[in-house]
């Protein structure tokens, strides 16, 4: 392995680490400054248009942790299983997935058209860029790594699939906090092993 791709490797590794970590520290950050703040009534973009410190620290955290995804999978991903065709795809479909996140932050909920559709963009390009990634792994004969991104992308869209058809919230900052949980532990797993390549 070239001394220029065991870079890229390790960029995109502390990228996709501190991706989960930035995002999950400012959104509960915002959630516990906001007392108000329902799980089962309100959508995790209300607490980006919250007046004082809980819109400002929400919103940071989505561009922030958004562009640490986009360095994960252009560095990161790209090198790691873009020697084929359908890895090019499922690594470009993730860097997308990674600014739709960061836009959901430039454009909060009080902008409504470019915030919806940012975040539809976003809650759907991750599981096809999962779906896309699983086909690179299965082609490469990665059987572990095919398994878990499959696994994913199943664990992302089914709280989707659930509130659609059961309704079991009002709100949707459980579906929208569950998919980015999922998300978060692939990017998280697949750094690790990102990590174990460059040695």
């Amino acid at each position: 392995m070239s001394q220029r791709k065991r870079t890229l490797l390790k960029i995109g590794a502390v990228s996709g680490i501190g991706t989960p970590i930035l995002a999950f520290v400012f959104i509960l950050t915002a959630i516990a400054s906001y007392p108000q703040f329902s799980w089962t009534n309100n959508a995790l973009s209300d607490l980006g248009i919250i007046a004082g410190m809980t819109g400002p620290i929400f919103n940071f955290g989505l561009y922030s942790s958004g562009f640490l995804a986009f360095i994960f999978a252009t560095f990161g991903l790209y090198t790691y299983i873009g020697n084929s065709w359908i890895g090019k795809i499922g690594s470009l479909t993730f860097a997308a997935t990674g600014v739709a996140l960061m836009c959901i932050g430039f454009f909060p909920e009080n902008i409504v058209l470019y915030h919806y559709l940012f975040s539809v963009t976003f809650f759907s390009l991750l599981p096809i860029s999962l779906l896309i990634t699983t086909g690179s792994f299965a082609f490469n004969g990665q059987t572990k790594m095919t398994i878990l991104t499959l696994l994913t992308a199943i664990a992302n869209t089914t709280p989707w699939i659930l509130y659609f058809t059961l309704h079991f919230v009002y709100g949707v900052a459980v579906p929208e906090f569950t998919s980015a949980v999922a998300g978060s532990v692939w990017v998280v797993v697949l750094s690790y092993k990102m990590f174990k390549a460059t040695s």
